[in-house]
């Protein structure tokens, strides 16, 4: 049974001079909600939480949970570079009412493949909730291999991997590997109609932030096996794909969020807010695309 299928989104957390702006995160989540998706990730790569305290993530997992109120799925991200940190956030996570985790690579210390096995298993053996496998090596440093990434489906709690691997030959042979194994989601919103087609259940994107409603809809013809319509969908989306990623995730998309009316703030140091040249250039994508007027 899969977590989810379609779209899962990877949200933003709005913030301001005081901390999460519980506000502005509600006005997010139902703006996604209503626009489709299927599933939330929240403290995920673009919610900022290395950014957080212990006790800011937990409220965050609380707030987010209980604000859901079981429309849809909340995946909760959990990763660590440390196994007895994840570990201690999985938990929590599942404590709070999480229905899954979201758990990154180990990061900076990084380690082989062997120690990402052990380093899964012990995080699986902890909890009684289903884990998606993170694989983002142009941030973590480390992949996780597909032969890794089977191994690791062997463990009952470990149902799916979100791949935001960059090398397309990578991707295929995790979509290869891993098929009837693992759920694949695509972690790269460009990529989505591609690894539906090779059997991905779906994407956890940055994108729907902004346009729920668009991205859900390319991936609900690829799960109707309409790829033909996919395709041409994605095609005119990809501008706005592109400009979300402009400089680094999740600063393009909190810039976006202004513009469409959530006051989703400036990402935390070291990140910056938007250079304003890009967000002249997103803001006139965003207009070509009738997003915004």
């Amino acid at each position: 049974m899969s977590i989810f299928k379609g779209v899962g989104v990877a949200l933003v957390t709005p913030m301001n001079e005081k901390g999460i702006d519980y506000a502005e995160f509600g006005k997010l989540i139902d703006h996604t909600i209503n626009g489709g998706v299927s599933a939330l990730i929240v403290g995920g790569t673009t919610g900022e939480p290395s950014t957080m305290t212990k006790d800011e993530r937990v409220e965050m997992f609380r707030w987010a949970v209980k604000y859901t109120n079981k429309r849809v799925p909340v995946i909760i991200g959990t990763g660590s570079n440390d196994t007895k940190t994840a570990i201690e956030m999985s938990k929590i996570a599942e404590k709070e009412g999480a229905d899954g985790l979201l758990v990154v690579t180990p990061y900076y210390n990084k380690c082989t493949q062997k120690g990402l096995i052990a380093h899964y298993t012990a995080i699986a053996d902890a909890v009684n909730i289903p884990i998606i496998l993170y694989n983002v090596p142009s941030r973590t440093g480390v992949r996780i291999a597909s032969t890794t990434a089977v191994e690791l489906s062997k463990h009952k709690n470990i149902v799916a991997i979100k791949d935001a691997s960059d090398v397309l030959d990578d991707l295929l042979l995790m979509c290869r590997d891993c098929y009837g194994k693992l759920d694949i989601y695509s972690g790269n919103d460009s990529y989505t109609t591609l690894l539906m087609a090779l059997g991905a259940k779906g994407v956890i994107s940055v994108v729907a932030n902004v346009v729920p409603d668009r991205m859900s809809a390319i991936t609900n013809a690829c799960l109707a096996n309409d790829y033909i319509t996919a395709r041409e969908l994605a095609y005119k989306l990809d501008p706005l794909a592109k400009a979300l990623f402009c400089e680094v995730n999740p600063i393009p998309t909190k810039k976006a969020l202004e513009f469409i009316g959530i006051k989703a703030g400036i990402p935390r140091l070291p990140l910056t807010e938007l250079e304003p040249a890009h967000a002249e250039t997103l803001k006139k994508v965003m207009q070509d695309l009738e997003i915004i007027k």
